[in-house]
């Protein structure tokens, strides 16, 4: 069973970027300690740069050092950074083009028992509207060093959600299919697909699985990309699959199957499930026990396949 989070692999891949590239500094809020970042600070102190409790400012100064050549990556509380500070990523970063990368430690309801205060549920649809902002949402820790790799070397502002916890390994050390900005086809079918981002792409992996065993041909696509999105991937999923479901820890409006619906519809309408948490404050606990609340499992997504496999 995996133990290494998603927040320590950012901080090796920094770590050893930072080493030879003396322009990769680090901003936190106060945050070093719950972003696992305490070490790129102990050991690059000069590329490392604490703000406190000021998310807005964060931003704002991690913008200003990229426009003298840095490379800035923010890491805060995905809770605050992308509601706090939504007009500094809006002004200072996107329509800057200022070459900064936010990361939203402990995204989604990895906060859990915090309640409503402290879950990143809409930040989908708060970052995703930003023009010029993309969106990742790595599903495991081979993943996010492969994405991290790429994001280390390029210029483009971008938002990534991380989660708190140790999640499932959906790859494997030698096994990491990475193209990037596409979607990853993690099993090939005809029958249904199956979309998912981030941690619950874990999930959606063990129903294709499971679907497989009952004779159901499941399409499993980890979006880990969410903006721009692979439109290419969903109107192929559309036109070679009979039905759709997408899956994902945050609310439907603005999100990642909001965002698969009105490509579908507007180029091949088929049915589209999007399993998402309500549009209400999230009851509090840990995450797998937020997700089996809600039905975001592999149980939920089994039982949805078969129904719309059964009505086609």
């Amino acid at each position: 069973m995996n133990t290494i989070t998603n927040r320590q692999v950012v901080c090796d891949i920094l770590s050893e970027a930072g080493k030879d590239d003396r322009n990769i500094v680090v901003l936190c809020s106060d945050s070093r300690g719950s972003a696992s970042l305490a070490s790129f600070a102990d050991t690059l102190p000069n590329q490392f740069v604490e703000v406190g409790i000021a998310e807005q400012n964060l931003v704002s100064i991690a913008a200003g050092l990229a426009s003298c050549g840095k490379r800035s990556f923010v890491a805060s509380p995905a809770c605050f950074l992308s509601t706090r500070s939504m007009e500094q990523v809006k002004v200072d970063v996107a329509y800057s083009n200022t070459n900064v990368k936010l990361i939203g430690i402990s995204g989604g309801v990895s906060y859990g028992a915090l309640g409503m205060t402290h879950h990143s549920t809409q930040d989908i649809a708060t970052m995703a509207s930003i023009p010029g902002m993309r969106v990742y949402l790595p599903s495991d820790r081979f993943q996010t060093a492969a994405l991290f790799k790429q994001l280390v070397n390029d210029n483009t502002a971008a938002y990534v959600r991380i989660g708190r916890n140790a999640v499932a390994d959906v790859y494997s050390e030698y096994d990491v299919p990475f193209d990037f900005g596409r979607a990853t086809i993690i099993s090939d079918g005809n029958d249904v697909t199956i979309i998912a981002c981030g941690e619950l792409v874990s999930a959606a992996k063990d129903a294709g699985e499971k679907l497989a065993l009952k004779g159901v041909s499941a399409r499993v696509l980890d979006m880990y990309c969410v903006k721009p999105i692979d439109k290419e991937a969903i109107i192929s999923a559309a036109k070679e699959t009979k039905a759709i479901i997408t899956i994902e820890e945050h609310v439907a409006i603005g999100g990642m199957g909001s965002m698969v619906s009105q490509i579908v519809g507007n180029i091949n309408p088929i049915p589209v499930i999007n399993m998402t948490l309500p549009d209400t404050p999230v009851i509090s606990g840990k995450s797998h026990e937020v997700f089996d609340h809600y039905g975001l499992n592999a149980k939920g997504i089994e039982k949805i396949a078969l129904e719309l496999v059964s009505d086609a």
